[in-house]
């Protein structure tokens, strides 16, 4: 179990922008699972919507993205570098992310190649699928 303390050892953003609140278990180079509680107080959902308050899916994947660069960060060899996006494939969104919602995050690393990798990403909201696809990175 990682703290957000120790999240921030191992990935560079900070907030507002960061997106994990909890690492439950990781593998460098290999997975990561992590949660994020969706709090009503967060600046987007003043207006993404007024009224009907959605974690915007931008935000969701992202919040995915930082969940394997834990893993990826982690490693040895990559401690101190950045994983930046390098695509988004077969990526949907199955369910609309709301305030209280405790998003669990899970990030398998599938390829990696030199600095490019894929991931295949799901999160979850109490056992139903948010939003689930692939999401390439370049480690810098």
């Amino acid at each position: 179990m990682l703290d957000i303390n120790q999240i921030m050892e191992i990935i560079p953003q900070r907030a507002p922008f960061l997106m994990i609140d909890k690492v439950e278990d990781y593998v460098p180079g290999v997975s990561c699972i992590a949660y994020k509680n969706v709090c009503i107080n967060e600046p987007h959902f003043a207006g993404h919507f007024p009224g009907n308050p959605i974690m915007p899916g931008v935000l969701i994947v992202e919040a995915l993205a930082q969940t394997g660069a834990v893993a990826i960060l982690s490693m040895e060899e990559n401690k101190g570098k950045n994983a930046l996006f390098g695509g988004i494939d077969k990526l949907r969104f199955k369910k609309t992310v709301l305030p209280g919602d405790t998003l669990k995050l899970e990030v398998k690393i599938i390829k990696a190649k030199g600095p490019i990798g894929v991931g295949e990403a799901i999160a979850t909201v109490d056992g139903k699928v948010a939003a689930k696809g692939e999401l390439t990175f370049a480690v810098v």
